[in-house]
């Protein structure tokens, strides 16, 4: 059964109340402009305050087909649809990482700045006890993001409403430089449309965290 949460003192309880040893992976997902890398980032530091390295982000956006492939495939005004990532290579971190044998894992991870992927740019040390991978798809019940759902210890959904998302996302592509007008086309084309697709899409989590007003 879901539960559903308010406060981030809450979310964390759950965290560290959630099996670790010797590896958790913990799913946080939800649309985009969601809050999803700053709720996880928030987690992250409150866990390494606690103990120092125990715990690491990995965000799904690493695995962004680059520019040139959507190009040639016709997807790029769709780049952030579930096919525009690479689904496989993502499956095959979620393994290794959860197997742990390796004394290091190299991830990739997204320079929006850029709109490019950075390979090895970050690396997850066999110590690290929690592992929060970020990602809009994360918990999609259609193949072939189902292969990830066995792999998480604890699922996270977070929920906004659409208006406060879609403000959000305007306010994303104006800090990009784009005009107003720019940003809420492609807020409106893909990024609502993705959103929508998401909350339709996934499996139920664990927990709901809805921010109290």
């Amino acid at each position: 059964m879901t539960a559903h949460i308010t406060h981030l003192d809450d979310l964390l309880t759950a965290l560290t109340t959630t099996e670790a040893e010797p590896r958790r992976l913990v799913a946080i997902v939800g649309p985009p402009g969601s809050g999803k890398s700053t709720i996880s980032e928030a987690l992250y530091e409150r866990l390494n305050q606690a103990q120092s390295g125990s715990c690491a982000i990995v965000p799904m956006d690493g695995f962004h087909f680059d520019d040139d492939v959507l190009r040639d495939r016709g997807r790029l005004a769709r780049k952030g649809a579930p096919d525009t990532f690479d689904v496989g290579g993502l499956i095959a971190l979620h393994k290794r990482l959860a197997a742990n044998e390796e004394p290091e894992i190299a991830v990739p991870l997204f320079d929006r700045t850029r709109e490019l992927s950075r390979a090895g740019a970050r690396v997850i040390d066999r110590s690290v006890q929690t592992i929060l991978v970020e990602g809009n798809y994360l918990l999609l019940n259609q193949a072939p993001w189902d292969q990830l759902l066995p792999f998480y210890d604890l699922a996270i959904q977070i929920d906004v409403d659409e208006d406060e998302l879609k403000s959000r996302l305007e306010e994303r592509w104006r800090i990009h430089g784009f005009s107003a007008e720019e940003g809420q086309r492609r807020v409106a084309e893909n990024d609502l449309p993705n959103a929508r697709f998401v909350v339709a899409q996934s499996r139920p989590a664990d927990l709901v965290y809805k921010a109290a007003d």
